[in-house]
């Protein structure tokens, strides 16, 4: 079978921070995470999303799913 090229996703979180000027410390008391956690997610550096924690980050931030994600074509 040959392999095929779907493209990724690229999480916007970082963009979004800096857009609101709003510090990992104020976002991580807000939505109530994890630093650790926050910065995985900032550095896109995790396996899986939480939906529910996209879910807060939208809430906190004010934003919309797609405000926060992006699917990249290849």
């Amino acid at each position: 079978m040959k392999d095929i090229e779907y493209g990724y996703i690229r999480l916007k979180l970082k963009d979004v921070m800096e857009e609101q000027e709003i510090s990992i410390n104020r976002l991580a008391c807000r939505a109530e995470m994890q630093r650790t956690q926050l910065k995985a997610y900032i550095n896109e550096n995790m396996q899986r999303v939480d939906l529910a924690v996209m879910a807060r980050l939208c809430y906190v931030l004010e934003c919309e799913l797609p405000d926060l994600i992006e699917y990249i074509h290849p």
